[in-house]
């Protein structure tokens, strides 16, 4: 019997996440998620069980509202490096969910990088 598309993403994530739990060392997690209409970004600290910041497409000041193309995800990676500074965190590890790392994932990742965040 064929799996859905959702249940593969499902199980696509679970490993995922659960690879990342193993080596997170009490890092910040980093993760995304993308709908069809907007991109957003949450930076959690899962010992305390806290967002520290988030970034996402819905926020007016980022102006972007709405959009979910490469050019929104940079935006928002630059974003998130900014507001993870002013959180006092440097490192962390890219939680991409169930989503492929490609498109847009890929480029909201390299902005995060190159804004200064580590991983």
């Amino acid at each position: 019997m064929a799996n859905s598309k959702r249940d593969l993403f499902l199980k696509r994530r679970l490993r995922v996440r659960n690879k990342l739990r193993k080596t997170a060392d009490g890092r910040a997690r980093l993760s995304v998620h993308r709908s069809n209409k907007n991109i957003s970004v949450q930076l959690i600290d899962d010992v305390n069980g806290v967002t520290l910041a988030s970034a996402s497409t819905l926020e007016k000041d980022l102006g972007v509202v709405g959009k979910n193309n490469v050019d929104a995800a940079t935006k928002i990676g630059a974003a998130i490096a900014e507001r993870a500074k002013k959180a006092g965190v440097e490192e962390c590890y890219f939680d991409r969910g169930g989503f492929l790392f490609h498109g847009k994932v890929k480029a909201l990742a390299n902005a995060a990088r190159e804004g200064g965040l580590k991983f």
